[in-house]
Parts: structure tokens; sequence; C-alpha cells
């Protein structure tokens, strides 16, 4: 099997609520996606999907993994794109870093070799643990009682852990968290994400003002070395995301103590072969995580749903849904909340059929 063709798609996905605000005044109404399909020799297609959260969340945005994917596309096209070791091996050589460009690669790949195997990518992963991933909710940052509300709100989907986006004022913030931790049961899970918004005075004040909360402190400063810092000031339990870029910085924060649970993004660390490793090494560790991406729709929910669910329960922190949040579907056969949890597909390869006509005509198609 060889690959013969690369086609780019572009899809807007516009929020279900309108808008999506974090840290630092930083918002998005509607999420800039690539699609793109691997078609292989024998006629066969795979599909993966990138959707970086903006342009100011980490170092991607659409434009860029639109014109990444043009520049691999050169040393993909002729090889065998269900050898996922070598096909990434390629990428990382043909170009350095860019990680989120690699991942709808990836996705494809492992989409591919699915259907030529005959199993779905969790199967491929090890298997299914469980009969569903419990999902968190985000909650957009506005003010603490709008929060509080929305929290009761996704309560009634069955979610049963909720994500703040903080990382404003602390005054506010510290509103946001008490305001949301009242409203709470005592079995739901609460955790302040500050999305790298607060300096470390600032992250104090906030520890400090919510100490008697059950709260997790989900990567409060844009440096690991000033998260380390507030890491070692509280007894809160803590998360890191945005400097988790990789196995180096996993071992780093594991032997440093830095955190007590992770968020795996799928297109910070270049895909799922990438993701799968990091998993694995969290799995060895006992390190809980949260398996998720920047964004996306059907086609990243029904990756995102696979990793998760062939990660072990009692590690598997959360997931996420992503498509419950946009207004477009982007495909068929994803996994669909049901009372605050999803089920990967028992389909060959991702168990998604991409609808052509919200994907439109190709932006650029790579031949050789």
């Amino acid at each position: 099997m060889k690959l013969s063709a690369i086609r780019v798609y572009q899809v807007d996905l516009p929020l279900v609520e309108g808008r999506y605000s974090w840290s630092e005044g930083k918002y998005v109404e509607v999420f800039d996606s690539t699609v793109i399909e691997l078609i292989t020799d024998d006629g066969l297609s795979g599909f993966g999907e990138v959707c970086p959260l903006g342009p100011f969340y980490l170092p991607a945005f659409g434009p860029g993994a639109r014109a990444g994917i043009g520049e691999l596309s050169a040393s993909l096209i002729g090889q065998d794109p269900t050898a996922i070791g070598p096909m990434n091996q390629l990428m990382d050589r043909a170009l350095l870093g860019h990680p989120y460009v690699k991942t709808a690669i990836d996705m494809a790949c492992w989409d591919l070799l699915g259907k030529v195997t005959g199993k779905s990518v969790c199967d491929l992963m090890g298997g299914k643990f469980g009969d569903s991933v419990a999902l968190y909710r985000a909650i957009s940052q506005r003010p603490a009682d709008e929060m509080a509300d929305n929290v009761a709100g996704h309560r009634a989907d069955g979610y049963t852990k909720f994500q703040l986006k903080v990382g404003g004022r602390p005054p506010d913030d510290i509103e946001r968290i008490h305001a949301v931790a009242d409203v709470l049961t005592d079995d739901e899970v609460l955790v302040a994400d500050a999305n790298t918004g607060w300096r470390i005075d600032d992250a104090l004040r906030v520890v400090n003002a919510v100490r008697d909360r059950d709260v997790y402190i989900e990567q409060p400063c844009r440096s690991y070395e000033h998260c380390l810092t507030v890491r070692r000031k509280t007894a809160l339990p803590f998360i890191l995301d945005e400097n988790i870029t990789g196995i180096d910085a996993l071992i780093r924060g594991h032997n440093d103590g830095a955190m007590d649970v992770i968020n795996l993004k799928i297109s910070k660390v270049g895909g799922l072969t990438k993701a799968r490793q990091i998993r694995d090494l969290c799995v060895s560790f006992n390190l809980p995580m949260t398996i998720e991406d920047s964004w996306g729709g059907d086609i990243i929910t029904a990756a995102i749903a696979h990793l998760a669910h062939s990660t072990p329960e009692a590690l598997r922190f959360s997931a996420t849904d992503f498509n419950s949040y946009v207004t477009v579907r982007n495909a068929t056969g994803a996994p669909q909340r049901v009372s605050g949890h999803m089920v990967a597909s028992d389909e060959p390869g991702l168990g998604i059929e991409p609808d052509m006509a919200v994907l439109g005509k190709a932006l650029a198609e790579y031949t050789g």
C-alpha cells in the first residue's frame, strides 16, 4: 500500500455558547479546523483533524497547519501510511518541530491502519477498559455567578467534572472558585484552570484564598519553573498542561514531583502515536491523565475517545467531547455524549465517515 494523494479541507466550527473565553482576555467564537484525507493507491481513505485553540494559546494556528501539511507532502507521497513508525520518523526529519502540523496526518494513518486490519483504533492501542469514558465540561470565563449557573446547567447533561477558566484578576478568580465550589456536590470534581495566566504572586494569592476548598489547580503560570514554585507552596492537587509537551517534559515533571495529573493533548505532542507513548509512560508512573486536544470536531472527538477508552480507568482523570461544544458536524459515527460519558467506536479505524458536504472542496491536493 502506498500513499498516492493528500487532500486538505478547512471547516469553521462555531461555538454553541457563542464565545469561549479563558485567561488574559483571550477568546474564540469560531474555530478553524483542518481536516485531511490520505488516499492510497488501492482506493482507501483515512481521515484526521487538527484544530488549534486560536493562534494565541499554543504555538499553533490553522493556516500554519495547512501550510505545514503542504511542506510535508512531498516526503510522504509514495510511502506506506500504515507504517506508523516510519511515517512519524519521516515527518520529524522533514519538518523540525511544529508537532500540531503532524497530528492530523498521524491520526489519518491510524484510521487507515484500522481499516486495513479491520480493527478499531482503540483495539490497536490496547483494547477498551470499562464501558465508557467520563467527560469533563470546560466553563468559559465569565462573572462568578454566571459560571456557577453554567455548572448547574451542564450537570443536567451528566457531567460531574468541571474545569473553570480562570487566570484573570486574582480577586475575580477567587470569587469564581468559591461561587462554583458552593454549588458542587460531594461526588463532583472542580478544576481551576489558569491556562498560564497568572504570575507567581497572583497564583499564590489565589491558592492561599481557596486552600480550604476541594479544588485542583491547573497550569497557573506560563513557565514550568514558575508552576513548580507555586506547586511547592500549596497543598492543593496540581495539574500541568501546557508545559507537558513531550516525554522529556513528562519525565522532568515526574522526577520533580511537579504535578498530580497531566492534561494530554493529542496535537500538542504531535499526534496519536506520541500521545500513546506518553499515555503508556503515565500508566507506568501511575499518573492520572485528562485525555483531550486543543479543540476540534467529530474526527478529533473520535480520536480522543479511542485513546481514552484504551487507557486504564483508574488513570483516566477525564476526557473531552469537543463535538458537543460546536454547531457544525464534520463527520458521522463519532461518539456522542450520553449522561456525561462517551464510548469509542468498535468500527474499523476511527469509526467515522466525514460529511463531504460540510468539508466542501479541498483547499489543496498533493500528489506525486
